[in-house]
């Protein structure tokens, strides 16, 4: 989650929003907090992928399709890339299943490899999962990720995880609100993580903690503004959302270099800070 990253896929709010009158129609479907502005989500867009481009070698996009909505643009959740290939998912939230089809042709055309892919009633979202280190990986559980698809990605990936490790969400605000596991942790080094506590269990506190990681405590008015939502560009290079200035400085006391972007369009409105707008194919 944090060495360098390399390649990376994305999806252009011009793809995903497609026009001002699209967002006007579907901003209440897909549950954002308010109509997006078209013209200032892609300013906003540029302004990020400017940071992703000083530091990421390649970047994929997705391409605009009719079978997906405006949620498209959280490029991270339809998948999650193993070191094997990567695992096509099926969310959770219904309005967003077909972008796993619309991604496996992606993933088929470019060439990427494909490691598997949920079947059945098995749900998850790319939020849910967080690779702790190489070979541990933590399986949020909520109203995303279910337990059958917990199942399949523990057989599909026993080969290369030594423990795969089950977090129970809290209800928190409710089945239509997006909580990931990905929503209240942040891992940007080795040692080094941010999280918001309040929503995480005791016993992955503890864990953390254990295994040496230093924890950037987000306030609470800052995680409602996606401060917790912290995307590793490399060890302790990172990038957030504008605007978590105690977070910020919590972050470069430990040694991080940190950009920011102006995202109230493209990730406030939408709940989907970098770490969504990101899926990291490949990291050094």
């Amino acid at each position: 989650m944090y060495k360098k990253l390399t390649t990376v896929i994305v999806k252009h709010p011009k793809d995903a929003y497609l026009n001002q009158e699209h967002l006007r129609n579907e901003w209440k479907k897909f549950n954002y907090i308010n109509e997006p502005d078209f013209m200032k989500a892609q300013h906003e867009y540029e302004e990020f992928l400017s940071i992703m481009r000083q530091h990421v070698e390649k970047i994929e996009f997705l391409p605009a399709s009719e079978q997906v909505g405006l949620d498209s643009l959280y490029a991270h959740d339809p998948v999650k890339f193993t070191k094997s290939g990567a695992i096509i998912l099926k969310s959770g939230k219904k309005l967003r299943q077909p972008e796993a089809g619309v991604y496996r042709g992606f993933l088929q055309e470019k060439k990427i490899p494909i490691l598997g892919e949920l079947t059945g009633d098995a749900v998850a979202d790319g939020g849910d999962l967080v690779w702790l280190d190489d070979r541990t990986l933590l399986v949020g559980r909520g109203y995303r990720t279910n337990d059958e698809a917990i199942c399949q990605i523990k057989e599909m990936t026993k080969e290369f995880v030594d423990e795969c490790i089950v977090v129970q969400l809290p209800h928190d605000q409710g089945e239509e609100e997006c909580l990931h596991l990905m929503s209240f942790i942040s891992i940007v080094d080795e040692n080094l993580a941010v999280v918001y506590s309040r929503l995480m269990p005791v016993f992955l506190r503890q864990l953390l903690i254990k295994r040496g990681f230093q924890l950037i405590e987000v306030p609470d008015d800052e995680y409602g503004r996606l401060g917790c939502n912290v995307l590793a560009l490399a060890p302790r290079v990172c990038v957030m959302v504008s605007g978590s200035h105690n977070t910020k400085q919590q972050l470069i006391k430990a040694g991080a270099t940190v950009y920011e972007y102006e995202g109230n369009e493209i990730s406030y409105l939408g709940t989907g800070g970098p770490t969504c707008l990101t899926c990291p194919v490949s990291r050094a």
